[in-house]
């Protein structure tokens, strides 16, 4: 219903903002990465996503589609609510968490108040069957931009697939990685060096 909210922080608390919209102030529950970067009277977008149950109607808001689209894929998981979710999101920066559920690394998830480890196996689990049919043989038939070998596949497979899991597609992915130096870097600065890319 709502892809995004434009307008004027007009108040600030733990896990939640208030954005004054033509008048109209809009509540959305958010993350501490996203409460970082705004400021109380100050311009703000955030990109939303509503909550509809049959007693309530909640409104989620994140700084970056990016956050946006981890949160939905969290809550596609089985066992994890909103408030999870947002719980794992403000645990740490949503490239590396879309890289821990790439490679596994349940202790990322496990940092998240209230998130156990067989909640973050879940995700994992999930998560990363959904990337697999996403990606299908799209790692495979890429090379590195120099015309040489193609990036180890372990590499290359969790730096594009972890920008999948943030909501691009293979071809953004192949665009992004263009003038990276994919060997010298490790997965976590490939991909923070390709959203960077992705936002010129």
């Amino acid at each position: 219903m709502f892809y995004y909210l434009s307008g004027t922080v007009t108040h600030l608390e733990p896990k939640l903002v208030v954005i004054d919209c033509g008048g109209v102030g809009f509540a959305c529950n958010t993350t501490t990465h996203t409460l970082s970067a705004l400021s109380k009277g100050k311009q703000a977008t955030l990109y939303t996503h509503l909550s509809v149950k049959e007693d309530d109607m909640t409104l989620y808001g994140f700084s970056t589609q990016e956050e946006r689209s981890l949160f939905r894929q969290l809550i596609s998981v089985s066992g994890v609510g909103p408030k999870a979710a947002l719980a794992i999101l403000s645990a740490t920066t949503p490239s590396q968490l879309a890289l821990s559920i790439i490679t596994g690394d349940a202790k990322v998830l496990t940092a998240a108040p209230g998130v156990g480890k067989r909640i973050a196996q879940r995700v994992i689990l999930e998560l990363k069957d959904k990337l697999a049919k996403e990606q299908g043989q799209a790692l495979e038939e890429y090379t590195a931009p120099s015309g040489g070998l193609a990036l180890p596949e372990d590499k290359f497979g969790e730096s594009a697939a972890a920008l999948a899991v943030l909501g691009y597609s293979q071809s953004e992915i192949n665009q992004a990685l263009k003038g990276i130096d994919l060997e010298g870097l490790t997965s976590e600065q490939i991909i923070k060096q390709a959203l960077k890319n992705m936002m010129k």
